[in-house]
């Protein structure tokens, strides 16, 4: 059954056209915006530095991976990394749109990450480190997501997103780490 309302919408026009002519240097950001906008930055920020993260470690699994079973495995590193890649951009586009700025800076870089940068020391190592990693961003996601609510719906769309993708990635290693070891052992 559906729930109506029992208020109609009602919006003040003439105020809002003149609030919209009211500090234009935040750009999108307006007088409604219920997010807290240095939280959000932060947080946003640290998601991009986890993606940096991400990018990097698929990258380095994409072209170290080896043996007779690997072209399969690099293939998926190489598309993750690419998607990766694409999450990084996203995430920097809404902190310039929130009038912050994107920190791509590499000092620091695996400090504001939530996940880690670990090479490995085979295929099966490649696999397991990077299903950690994608099961570390499934769950930061989760909890930005809640943290953002209704207080910055464009914000937890995008974190939405992403982590549809993250799952998606956590399942393939979750695959390919079966398919290469039997059953996972995350424990070691």
């Amino acid at each position: 059954m559906a729930t109506t309302q029992t208020q109609p919408f009602v919006s003040d026009i003439k105020e809002i056209r003149r609030r919209a002519r009211e500090h234009l240097e935040e750009g999108a950001r307006t007088t409604n915006y219920e997010g807290n906008v240095d939280t959000t930055l932060k947080l946003l920020n640290d998601a991009l530095a986890t993606e940096v993260v991400c990018v990097l470690r698929y990258t380095f699994h994409y072209v170290s991976a080896v043996g007779i079973q690997s072209e399969a495995v690099k293939a998926e590193f190489g598309a993750h990394a690419r998607e990766e890649q694409e999450h990084e951009m996203r995430l920097a586009e809404r902190i310039n749109q929130l009038g912050g700025k994107p920190n791509f800076n590499p000092e620091g870089l695996l400090s504001r990450s939530a996940s880690q940068y670990v090479e490995g020391s085979n295929l099966v190592d490649m696999i397991r480190e990077n299903l950690v990693a994608e099961r570390i961003a499934v769950e930061t996601y989760r909890d930005m997501i809640r943290y953002f609510a209704n207080h910055d719906p464009t914000t937890r769309r995008l974190l939405e997103d992403l982590l549809s993708k993250e799952e998606e990635h956590a399942n393939d290693m979750h695959d390919l780490l079966v398919a290469h070891q039997g059953k996972p052992m995350l424990d070691s």
